[in-house]
């Protein structure tokens, strides 16, 4: 196959051009599983090959590609295979949780979510309505701000450092009611308890009226998956309320964990 020449059209200059022989790179290895050349990769995705060695050379060191000095060829990388794990553990989360969560409303007969983060959000991603007449209503893609939320907070507490750093370094703290965070160092010192108890409360932070407990549920590096949170009425959120969800949510996040390790996607008993 002949190559074509570097000049491109207004609409492939730049990054998006970049960016799309990224794409094809990756289609090409996937597509035949098998080590493939410099020189093999240069002529079937028409890529000079001044370019392409710059472009194999920044995959392999961020983990994308594998250089096989036996064959002088490439082939896909382990940060391939981890994104697609994620993916899946994602889909599969919400799967093996949604027997947890109705099994959390069935026991504190209040509303209770799964929230994944998204962004500097967390994203309801699952959810069981308390069948009470007074009830928070949640809905599956509902957002809100990480800080503001039990869920979120739960979240945010066992980001790895790097990662926290970078959120509180960039994120706004609105004052969304009177009872929302908004200094930095008081949310730091909020997640150091979070991480040392291992839950999360809000009262009144981002809805008003209605106070929240999270557990977060951790992959086996400690890395933050996903959260539980359920949602109260602060008229009935007491002593006894709490420790109530805080024990269910205990028991909640234990079963989600050991299903994920195992497998597993019965319901609790």
């Amino acid at each position: 196959m002949t190559q074509t020449s570097e000049k491109s059209s207004p609409t492939e200059a730049g990054p998006v051009k970049s960016a799309t022989r990224v794409l094809d790179l990756f289609e090409f290895l996937g597509r035949w599983d098998a080590e493939k050349t410099h020189t093999e990769i240069a002529e079937e995705l028409a890529i000079p090959k001044s370019s392409l060695t710059q472009l194999l050379k920044t995959l392999v060191r961020r983990g994308y590609l594998n250089y096989v000095p036996s064959s002088k060829g490439y082939e896909l990388g382990p940060s391939i295979a981890a994104l697609a794990k994620r993916i899946n553990e994602s889909n599969d989360l919400v799967s093996i949780a949604q027997s947890a969560l109705e099994w959390v409303t069935a026991e504190t007969q209040e509303t209770c979510a799964l929230n994944f983060i998204k962004g500097d959000k967390s994203e309801v991603v699952a959810c069981v309505m308390s069948p009470r007449r007074l009830l928070y209503h949640m809905r599956l893609g509902d957002m809100a701000p990480l800080y503001a939320t039990s869920g979120g907070k739960a979240l945010l507490a066992f980001l790895p450092a790097e990662m926290l750093r970078e959120y509180l370094s960039r994120v706004a703290l609105e004052q969304i009611t009177p009872n929302t965070i908004t200094s930095v160092k008081a949310l730091e010192n909020e997640l150091e308890q979070v991480r040392a108890q291992g839950v999360a409360f809000v009262v009144e932070e981002f809805t008003p009226g209605i106070a929240g407990v999270a557990r977060p549920i951790l992959s086996a590096s400690g890395h933050p998956l996903a959260s539980i949170n359920i949602a109260v009425p602060v008229a009935r959120f007491d002593d006894a309320a709490r420790d109530r969800c805080v024990a269910t949510l205990a028991k909640a996040v234990e079963t989600v964990s050991q299903r994920m390790r195992a497998g597993n996607h019965g319901t609790i008993r």
